[in-house]
């Protein structure tokens, strides 16, 4: 399967919906998206990974090289990981928890939650 990814707006927030596979072949598509998003004045993104069926270690570096991006602009970045993950665990969720890394994201179940300043993310 391909990675797609479509961007989108809520609220102050860059919303990039990426569904498919994370993987060395795909990854550089979501960085470059998260590139893209900074250099257009873009601060603040959402990244919503609640339709990747696969990530691999290469996927995983791309999302902390785009929360270290996102925090050396001053800007912020949160993960949305299907509402299902709490349970059973996503696939994203259960690699980032295995990697010892999903700590150091902010994770939400929407966008509507994850575009909202005045919520707690599920990693609180």
């Amino acid at each position: 399967m391909t990675l797609k990814v479509m961007e989108a707006e809520h609220n102050a927030w860059a919303v990039l919906h990426v569904s498919g596979e994370l993987d060395l072949v795909t990854s550089p598509a979501v960085r470059q998206h998260v590139h893209n998003a900074v250099a257009d004045g873009r601060h603040r993104v959402v990244l919503d990974l609640s339709n990747v069926l696969f990530c691999d270690s290469s996927g995983v570096g791309v999302l902390i090289a785009a929360r270290r991006l996102m925090r050396s602009c001053g800007g912020d970045l949160r993960l949305i990981l299907p509402a299902r993950g709490a349970v059973e665990g996503s696939h994203v969720n259960r690699v980032l928890a295995a990697l010892g890394v999903r700590r150091l994201f902010d994770v939400y179940p929407d966008v509507p939650t994850a575009a909202d300043d005045g919520t707690q993310s599920l990693s609180a």
